[in-house]
């Protein structure tokens, strides 16, 4: 089985103030269908109030990232899957629930993870 990361950054959600509630309702009812599926390994959105930093081995802590992902944000699920195919069925659901077009990219196999 593969870790699928299905994602989308929070400028994509663009829907009305008063469909927040059913947007969340939709969001969390694909949540579950996961979770009951035995397929969800952990989601969430990035909560963007909390600035990003660096630490380095040494532990220095340094405010910022990496210039190539200053943009990160918006939400994200992890899910593993037998294949791609179901990976896309996923992320179409998840693509209505959000009412945004999903990212889908698999993690590289490690057997220890």
């Amino acid at each position: 089985m593969t870790k699928y990361l299905i994602s989308f950054p929070s400028a994509a959600m663009v829907f009305p103030d008063e469909d927040l509630q059913s947007v969340s309702d939709a969001a969390h009812a694909v949540v579950k269908e996961a979770k009951d599926a035995g397929v969800w390994v952990f989601g969430g959105g990035i909560d963007e109030s909390v600035p990003p930093v660096m630490v380095a081995g040494d532990g220095t802590v340094t405010e910022g990232t990496y210039h190539q992902t200053k943009q990160i944000e918006g939400g994200y699920a992890v899910l593993e899957l037998p294949s791609r195919e179901a990976a896309l069925e996923w992320a179409a659901k998840i693509a209505v629930a959000c009412r945004c077009a999903q990212e889908v990219r698999a993690f590289q196999y490690d057997p220890d993870s």
